[in-house]
């Protein structure tokens, strides 16, 4: 049965019908020249005039309308199964699956295809087919200058403005990015001003892809590294909360707040566990506090910063662990200090092992090297500082900037590459094989201070979040995202090189002091506590053991087991004679 419906229109609905005709050109209508009105034309010099069809501005700014793109996919799991085959039963598709197998047909047809996969194994086995022949030819081709050009800007949708203070890159491909937005200056929170913050999609700067919607404005946010859809945050009220993307919005678990921290929290951690749910977090009361989300009631174990062991709390600002030290962890303070801790320490007194003298200012970046890991990265005031774990002082330093430094993070694909943020909107790329005295490349992302950098994975992106509200997305050029020719290799000499140094230049300070002590006077009423020449001694004993102790105490403890056993040796020895 055929089913036809004929749409019908009156012909003079559809207009004139044009006919057009070929035919040669000509004047229809002609004006000739009038003599007698040539008296009235006044010849006058060619004069010229611009003008432009849009009035000129000062400032301006045009949007392109955006395209909303929704990704849909299809989930298969298992399929091609008959229609008299229950697939959920695994006792028929196995009996079913059996069958096949001692089918001739399915006989023949492996082994059909068994022939032409042996042909291409040996076709495989004679000429490698991905074999570079020039590969151990030099590069003549010219080497591009570093570049770095902004892909995307994320703006905060809402109309009270806020800053953008930190950002974390979603873990393997980084096709994400959460952004937490808040207002750290003191009291200056706007009435009816938005707790959310969000997880954008690199590709599409118009929409957050998702809202993430705490009980206070979030400070801190970071991803799961084994587990992307879980997310943990620090608060502006001291709480933390992590989130389960697949869940919603609003926070899975939060910290109650007579346990948690009684400043905002400024960074978290996860820590290298089996569960792959602990945390930790630190906050500028002084407190450093280990969390699991499965149980947010309460802390499991906490840390409080008084190197001096007199009271004297000092504020946490930022935080450092490293998978492959599992017991050792870094904190930055607020007076500027580095500090060097140990999680397995015998007494909660004994967790600070050694304190780095670092910035003038509170420490608002540090990170360890990903190639070499006894080396990290500091900024705490006007300038970048390079450590190594067994020197006091730094081995590298970037010039004083004029601009204060307010955040930096290392390449993840090159050694010796890192980047450097300023208040006055810029990033700073120091490239230490170039050159170490001026950034190889500077970049203008935005006007505004820039709170928080993060490099991507893959080295090939970097985020930059501002105080206006907005989060910069930059593509580095192939110079600076892939490895150079030995250049891990050059990097670690000049670090060898810079630390040795450091370590000359302490041993020849210790000896000035220790014969500057000598020379002092040594009266009773100079000295109420023994020498000089014994203090002068005893500092250099535990110069001696911080340098080669890992931090629980063990190397001094076995030297002076070796030292009582001598002496006691010594005495039998005396006695037998």
């Amino acid at each position: 049965m055929e089913i036809v419906y004929v749409y019908q229109r009156k012909r003079s609905e559809f207009g004139r019908q044009p006919t057009f005709v070929d035919r040669p050109a000509e004047l229809s209508y002609s004006i000739p020249p009038d003599p007698s009105l040539a008296r009235h034309y006044v010849e006058r010099p060619q004069c010229l005039v611009e003008s432009q069809s849009v009035p000129e501005q000062s400032e301006h700014e045009v949007n392109t309308e955006s395209i909303s793109f929704t990704n849909r996919g299809i989930l298969h799991l298992q399929g091609g199964w008959p229609k008299d085959v229950d697939a959920s039963d695994v006792e028929h598709t196995i009996r079913y699956r059996k069958k096949i197998e001692k089918d001739e047909e399915y006989i023949r047809a492996v082994q059909a295809l068994g022939l032409s996969m042996e042909h291409c194994i040996k076709q495989n086995n004679a000429i490698d087919i991905y074999e570079e022949y020039f590969a151990e030819m030099p590069d003549t081709s010219v080497i591009e200058a570093p570049t770095a050009k902004s892909l995307n800007v994320y703006r905060d949708p809402n109309p009270i403005p806020r800053a953008a203070t930190y950002l974390s890159w979603y873990p393997d491909d980084g096709h994400k990015i959460a952004v937490a937005y808040s207002v750290l200056e003191f009291q200056k929170q706007v009435s009816g001003m938005s707790n959310d913050s969000y997880i954008w999609d690199v590709e599409n700067p118009s929409t957050p892809d998702l809202t993430l919607t705490p009980s206070s404005p979030l400070v801190c946010i970071k991803y799961n590294p084994k587990d992307p859809h879980i997310l943990v945050g620090g608060t502006y009220n001291g709480l933390l909360s992590y989130w389960d993307t697949r869940k919603g919005s609003y926070p899975v678990d939060t910290s109650p707040i007579q346990k948690s921290h009684r400043d905002p929290v400024y960074n978290v951690q996860w820590v290298q566990s089996k569960s792959g749910s602990e945390f930790f977090s630190v906050s500028t009361d002084g407190q450093v506090l280990w969390w699991d989300i499965r149980k947010l009631t309460d802390p499991t174990e906490s840390l409080l910063l008084d190197p001096e062991k007199n009271g004297n709390v000092i504020g946490g600002t930022v935080l450092d662990f490293e998978t492959t030290m599992p017991t050792k962890f870094m904190v930055g303070a607020e007076n500027g200090s580095i500090f060097m801790c140990n999680k397995k320490a015998k007494n909660p007194s004994e967790k600070i092992t050694h304190t780095y003298p670092g910035h003038h200012g509170p420490v608002y970046a540090l990170q360890r090297n990903p190639f070499f890991l006894k080396n990290f990265l500091t900024v705490g005031d006007w300038t970048a500082k390079i450590w190594v774990e067994d020197a006091k002082t730094p081995i590298m330093s970037t010039r004083y900037t004029m601009s204060y430094l307010t955040d930096a993070c290392w390449s993840p694909t090159r050694p010796s590459l890192f980047f450097t943020s300023k208040m006055d909107g810029t990033i700073d790329f120091w490239d230490y094989i170039f050159k170490q005295n001026d950034p190889t490349l500077t970049v203008q992302v935005c006007s505004a201070p820039i709170h928080c950098i993060k490099a991507q994975d893959h080295g090939r992106l970097l985020a930059a979040s501002a105080r206006n509200g907005t989060t910069t997305l930059l593509e580095l050029s192939d110079g600076l995202a892939k490895i150079q020719p030995n250049e891990k290799s050059i990097f670690s000499q000049m670090l060898e090189r810079e630390a040795k140094r450091e370590k000359t230049l302490e041993s020849a300070a210790r000896e000035k002091r220790l014969k500057a002590a000598q020379k002092r006077p040594t009266s009773a009423s100079y000295r109420p506590k023994g020498s000089a020449l014994d203090e002068l001694l005893k500092m250099a004993e535990d110069d001696f053991f911080s340098s080669i102790d890992d931090g629980s105490g063990t190397a001094r403890e076995r030297l002076m087991e070796d030292k009582r056993k001598r002496d006691e040796a010594v005495r039998l020895s005396k006695e037998g004679a």
